[in-house]
């Protein structure tokens, strides 16, 4: 941009901002967004030189028309549909508290999910082993397997939980 340029964006700005930030703020009700509405178009300007050598009345008549646009643009937006302010900030979740037990919970559904996914036998040996507390040597006992063929199918079992939490995405 020639220094001309700049002296005609500068010259726009001066004539122009003011009355471009009080129409955004009375569009958004918001000043911080207004003036983030306002630097937009003036860098939309000065990326269009054309418009700078302009007439004054033409140059604000588009400036104007971006600033609505722009107005425009951000109600349609994601972020506007999906943020709100508010002057109260929720209070942070305490672990560990029965206040909420959404993570346990779900924890606990993504685990008995995993564990659906292993054969009978593998998660019989999980659940015996690790929920019922029953040694390697009961477990074969009630199961009427030897022992080794129990360690094995824990030793496979946790391997195959683990494939399918990772798959899940929830371990590494």
């Amino acid at each position: 941009m020639s220094d001309e340029q700049a002296e005609l964006l500068r010259a726009i700005h001066d004539a122009h901002g003011p009355a471009l930030y009080r129409y955004a703020v009375r569009l958004t009700r918001d000043p911080v967004l207004a003036q983030d509405v306002v630097q937009e178009s003036m860098l939309r300007a000065w990326k269009r030189p054309a418009i700078l050598e302009q007439s004054d009345d033409e140059a604000r008549a588009w400036l104007f028309t971006v600033v609505r646009n722009l107005v425009i643009d951000d109600r349609r937006s994601a972020r506007h549909n999906h943020e709100f302010a508010t002057d109260v900030v929720p209070e942070a979740a305490s672990r560990g508290t029965d206040h909420d037990a959404t993570d346990a919970i779900l924890d606990k559904w993504l685990l008995s999910d995993a564990l659906l996914s292993l054969s009978l036998e593998h998660r019989t040996a999980i659940v015996r082993s690790y929920y019922l507390g029953e040694s390697a040597g009961e477990i074969a006992e009630a199961e009427d397997v030897p022992v080794g063929t129990v360690r094995s199918r824990i030793h496979y079992a946790l391997r195959a939980l683990r494939l399918a939490l990772q798959e899940r995405g929830v371990a590494e």
